[in-house]
């Protein structure tokens, strides 16, 4: 037979925070606590929350380790965590590659990219010098050298 679900001590705040709860997740980490207590597996608790019981595991601890707590501002998974530079270095990077284009001249990337080189110590793929550019919303426009429907000999009359 299983054991008993530990956690009693949370009930309350379980039923608290299944009845005020804002987002899916938050209800699924109330009842992740509060179903174990009632008598379900977590196996059970799983397929009712809609999460693997593993998941339906952490889901309780989360709560129990927060004091009963769902904590609402918890840091998500993404962002850069291999970036070269921050945010604020890119945009002083750049700023001389940017403003020169901005007053009439052109932004060359191999240019860029060299020296990106230098400032990371290292050889960076050219790709590189493109994600840094597209990040601060630079985008490459080069005009076509001819209107596909000109008439040439229109041009030349």
């Amino acid at each position: 037979m299983a054991r008993t679900a530990s956690g009693g001590e949370w009930l309350e705040q379980a039923q608290v925070w299944v009845r005020k709860a804002k987002t899916l997740e938050q209800l699924r980490e109330a009842q992740a606590v509060l179903l174990p207590l009632m008598g379900m597996t977590l196996a059970q608790t799983g397929k009712v929350v809609g999460v693997s019981p593993g998941w339906t595991c952490q889901l309780r601890r989360r709560f129990i380790e927060a004091g009963g707590q769902i904590v609402e501002d918890r840091p998500r998974p993404g962002g850069r965590r291999r970036e070269n530079m921050s945010r604020e270095e890119e945009v002083a990077f750049l700023s001389p590659f940017l403003d020169s284009a901005k007053n009439g001249g052109i932004l060359v990337v191999g240019e860029i990219k060299q020296a990106l080189d230098r400032r990371l110590g290292r050889k960076v793929a050219l790709a590189s010098a493109y994600n840094l550019l597209h990040r601060h919303g630079w985008r490459k426009l080069a005009p076509d050298k001819r209107h596909p429907k000109a008439d040439v000999e229109a041009q030349e009359d």
